[in-house]
């Protein structure tokens, strides 16, 4: 059996595999302490729950519309109305299986062979792995913790050639944690009049704010951002909803909605239609308490791990404004962020993942999003692993 050559360009996920790796140990009876998975260690809120099984009750258990239900769609835009008064339309709106799947989607339909998607490292995993796989090509745009990684307007003018089709931001970020301010936004954004390039913008960690500082959506900065502005967002971190697998995409752009659905049609067709009904009330704003709960004990974790972490001799840790991760710069002790994360791993039983598998070398990232008494003891392990090397 040949496989397709196309496969060849496809990286499997590192961040997947360690946490994999991670569980396989621990069920060898060794203890292991993982901070590899991008997953908040809290249950799905009760009001959401509750929407699901009485969705099952109601019988709400056929196909829906590809695209999604009505409900959850007007739902969806009064959410977006609600937090940065954007205007959207049914028609301007797909729910897909997870803002991964709303990725893939929206890759396979715009790129063609020889586009161009501008990407900021550090990155998530899966960006120019689908890039690729869509027969894209990746242009990285590389930061670090001295520009808070974040690009600039003219990193951004630099990188632009009449080839590039797509400029991809991911506020907060994974993995690290970082903010654009509006005023970042809209130097960015002065960069881009006059140009067809897409922005497409991943909001998923929107709701993970701390130190009371506001989030501010990229379709929000301008009319001229809004009409380019592709949003991805869904409810997978802000509601511990991982494994219901909800994401959804907003654009003015009709036409990119037609073709997406047409695509969605054929592969997945619609999502859960369970997951969809239980979405609604958390689109509605009905476990916004749980949500800041939630917030706050991130904010707490993360405060106690950044301090622990510039405790440590040879490792410096940016302060994220959002997200639930650290982005641990480890050049003080070694730029081998591999075998960094092997030897920590091995011989402390703690999972990290290597800076590598997000395109900046000599950091790793540290999820918080497990309880802190784990998170005392895995920085206590680390510390000294480091001051042993």
């Amino acid at each position: 059996m040949k496989i397709a050559n196309r496969m060849e360009n496809l990286s499997p996920s590192v961040t997947m595999a360690i946490t994999a790796l991670a569980r396989e140990l621990k069920a060898q009876g060794k203890d292991i302490l993982s901070f590899s998975a991008g997953e908040p260690d809290f249950n799905t809120p009760e009001v959401i729950k509750q929407a699901a099984i009485q969705a099952i009750i109601d019988g709400h258990t056929k196909y829906t519309a590809v695209e999604g239900i009505t409900q959850t769609k007007q739902a969806i835009i009064n959410k977006l109305k609600r937090d940065h008064n954007l205007e959207y339309n049914l028609d301007n709106i797909i729910i897909s299986n997870g803002a991964k799947h709303s990725l893939f989607n929206l890759f396979q339909v715009l790129i063609e062979k020889g586009d161009e998607v501008i990407i900021p490292a550090p990155y998530w995993v899966t960006y120019p792995e689908q890039v690729k796989y869509s027969d894209g090509t990746p242009v990285i745009i590389e930061t670090d913790d001295s520009n808070d990684f974040k690009i600039t307007a003219e990193q951004l003018k630099n990188a632009i050639t009449d080839k590039t089709k797509i400029l991809l931001l991911n506020t907060p970020s994974n993995p690290s944690g970082a903010v654009y301010r509006k005023e970042e936004l809209e130097e960015l954004a002065k960069v881009l009049e006059g140009t067809d390039i897409i922005v497409l913008s991943d909001e998923m960690y929107e709701k993970i704010m701390y130190d009371g500082k506001k989030f501010t959506a990229v379709a929000e900065i301008s009319k001229d951002m809004y009409k380019r502005t592709v949003t991805i967002n869904g409810l997978s971190k802000a509601v511990a909803m991982t494994g219901w697998r909800f994401g959804y995409l907003a654009t003015p752009n009709v036409e990119l909605v037609k073709n997406m659905t047409k695509l969605q049609g054929q592969v997945t067709s619609n999502v859960n239609s369970i997951t969809q009904y239980a979405a609604i009330p958390a689109l509605k704003g009905e476990a916004d308490e749980t949500m800041e709960i939630m917030r706050k004990e991130f904010e707490k974790r993360r405060n106690v791990a950044v301090k622990s972490f510039n405790d440590i001799k040879g490792l410096t840790c940016f302060n994220p404004d959002g997200a639930f991760y650290l982005f641990i710069n480890i050049q003080g002790v070694t730029s081998d962020s591999m075998k960094f994360c092997a030897d920590l791993l091995e011989e402390k039983g703690v999972a990290l993942v290597p800076g590598l598998a997000f395109g900046t070398e000599g950091y790793v990232r540290f999820s918080f999003a497990t309880d802190l008494e784990t998170i005392e003891e895995g920085i206590k392990r680390i510390k000294d692993f480091v001051e042993n090397k």
